[in-house]
């Protein structure tokens, strides 16, 4: 339900890869507030059930299939959403693909260009489009919106064997920090999320992304949470709250940022 400090109603938010995981944990978060969400994901199944749980929290709600590596789809993308819902006010580049490579010595040239055309330069499209209509709906007199990367903590740690994900990470982790001087002026927000290591489907996570007991955490989980303070592993719903925070007026002046949520993994020896 919409109301409070985080009210989004009448807002219109994007969310890349938005169907299942933590994508969907931000829509979650977006809708819970009464803000309309679209969604982009490639699994038409997916899109469909995402949707429907969205609808079912009292907001409009779409989908579309949309290869972010494709500037061309992108921007076809953009036309759909302001035929449907007529604005957009928050972009959350979270779509992407999960390193695909062992080491730096063994990295071919295609595995690594697979991984920046969708990661980085999909990322790249997704928030520069998104920025000109905001941009344009500010000349029009309605200055505002917000543009929100999902990183992760290769943006801060070398991690062994990664190096085209850690590359597309921080890379646009550098431009959206250069989107936040820039787009000022049209009282536009950037800012990054770097997540920790976060349950999800793809490691037996539950699909409404709520948090499981130890005893359903598996021998990764278990690893993980020995490096957070917190003791645990994330969760989707850990990221509702901070999706919800960013899309509304009560982070007005808050830009440039990259925000870790990360149980404290970072900073624990």
């Amino acid at each position: 339900m919409s109301g409070g400090l985080f009210d989004l109603s009448g807002k219109v938010a994007l969310v890349t890869g938005g169907n299942s995981g933590l994508g969907l944990g931000f829509a979650r978060g977006i809708a819970r507030q009464g803000g309309d969400v679209v969604i982009w994901g490639r699994d038409e199944g997916k899109n469909a059930a995402a949707v429907a749980e969205l609808e079912s929290l009292g907001v409009r709600a779409a989908a579309r299939a949309v290869d972010v590596a494709s500037e061309e789809a992108v921007s076809a993308g953009y036309d759909a959403l302001l035929a449907d819902f007529g604005r957009v006010d928050t972009v959350i580049a979270n779509a992407g693909m999960p390193p695909n490579t062992r080491s730096i010595l063994t990295t071919t040239s295609e595995e690594y260009h697979t991984l920046l055309n969708t990661n980085m330069h999909g990322a790249f499209y997704t928030l520069q489009q998104g920025a000109k209509l905001m941009v344009a709906r500010a000349e029009g007199g309605e200055p505002g919106g917000s543009l929100v990367f999902c990183g992760s903590l290769s943006l801060f740690q070398g991690v062994p064997g990664i190096a085209p994900y850690a590359a597309a990470k921080g890379g646009i982790g550098a431009a959206l920090r250069c989107m936040a001087v820039e787009l000022g002026q049209y009282g536009i927000r950037a800012n990054t999320i770097a997540p920790g290591y976060i349950k999800t489907g793809f490691s037996g996570g539950r699909q409404d992304g709520s948090a499981q007991p130890e005893d359903e955490w598996n021998d990764i989980d278990k690893i993980f949470a020995g490096k957070a303070a917190l003791r645990r592993p994330g969760f989707a719903v850990d990221f509702e709250g901070i999706a919800a925070y960013l899309a509304s007026d009560a982070s007005s002046f808050h830009t440039g940022d990259t925000i870790v949520i990360d149980g404290a993994a970072l900073i624990h020896i």
